[in-house]
């Protein structure tokens, strides 16, 4: 179903990253022109500008939670902004990131909009990250590198309950695409929470299609699609400009037929666009595909459909 308005929120922090950068996201992206592209689409879009919250100190944070008060402080912004427009019928969110430990709010405030209107929940996260570590497994405390695991209720409970119930997300509800680099002590925690994960090696073996036919499986006209997007999903060659890049993910037909397939069922209905860094990329080249990508997300394609 084609959206009332697409709402663009820029939420430009590094906090939960080890590498500063991915706090300039939000503006390459509105350089690359995302408005101008989904405009063009026929799309209203609005910007509601940049949220606004604390400089992060860039120290160790207590407890293993680098940055935790910071962290905590932009989620709260993000899950806020994230449930007003979800409140508002046929609105469609899309976050500029940042990093990625932004999701813990995008997607508390997703589940409550869909414990609230009765709806199923299914979480596309596409990364070359499992994003399932906690302070015992990660002696960093990069909380960019948690946020699925908090989603599942492991982590602090000012984050856990950002909605006021956790977990926020069984196992059901996610579906991760692209997976090329977690830690063995987060692997485990894979495995005993039952997520389903498609690996590169998964994608290498049945290609892209088919993974996409089975994470898009069951989904109706009562899901709520949530697609968050850490440009480190994509093959560094095509995609330089973040911070954490790990070798031998998506070529760009194998991403754009992901976004294609995507934006066939109908059902998104809300976005994360994170981790891209422009102190790491060349003249916004990441940005410029991450707007194509965008573009094929709502719907653009070949000559073959419209």
């Amino acid at each position: 179903m084609k959206p009332s308005q697409v709402v663009l929120m820029g939420a430009p922090t590094d906090v939960g990253a080890a590498v500063r950068g991915a706090s300039m996201g939000p503006e390459a992206i509105r350089v690359a022109g995302l408005m101008e592209a989904l405009t063009a689409r026929g799309l209203s879009v609005h910007d509601r500008g940049n949220l606004h919250g604390p400089t992060a100190p860039y120290a160790p944070g207590p407890q293993g939670y680098r940055h935790l008060e910071a962290v905590v402080a932009w989620n709260r912004l993000v899950f806020d902004a994230f449930g007003e427009e979800l409140s508002r019928p046929g609105h469609l969110p899309v976050l500029l990131g940042g990093d990625h430990c932004l999701a813990i709010g995008s997607i508390s405030a997703v589940a409550q909009h869909c414990r609230t209107r009765g709806k199923k929940l299914r979480v596309l996260w596409l990364d070359a990250h499992a994003d399932f570590n906690t302070p015992q497994l990660s002696p960093s405390g990069n909380l960019h590198g948690m946020p699925v695991a908090c989603l599942f209720g492991l982590g602090p409970q000012v984050l856990t309950h950002l909605s006021g119930i956790a977990p926020v997300l069984a196992a059901a509800d996610v579906r991760q695409i692209g997976i090329r680099s977690v830690d063995a002590g987060e692997r485990r925690l894979v495995h005993e929470h039952g997520l389903t994960v498609y690996d590169m090696r998964h994608i290498d073996e049945v290609g892209m299609r088919a993974t996409m036919e089975a994470a898009l499986a069951g989904m109706d006209a009562a899901t709520h699609l949530h697609v968050s997007l850490d440009v480190d999903f994509l093959d560094p060659p095509i995609a330089p400009g973040v911070s954490t890049t790990v070798p031998g993910g998506p070529t760009y037909r194998e991403a754009q037929l992901c976004m294609e397939m995507i934006a066939d069922t109908g059902c998104l209905a809300s976005l994360d666009l994170v981790e891209l860094n422009p102190a790491l990329d060349e003249r916004n080249r990441t940005a410029l595909l991450v707007v194509d990508l965008v573009e094929s997300l709502f719907g653009k394609s070949t000559l073959f459909k419209a």
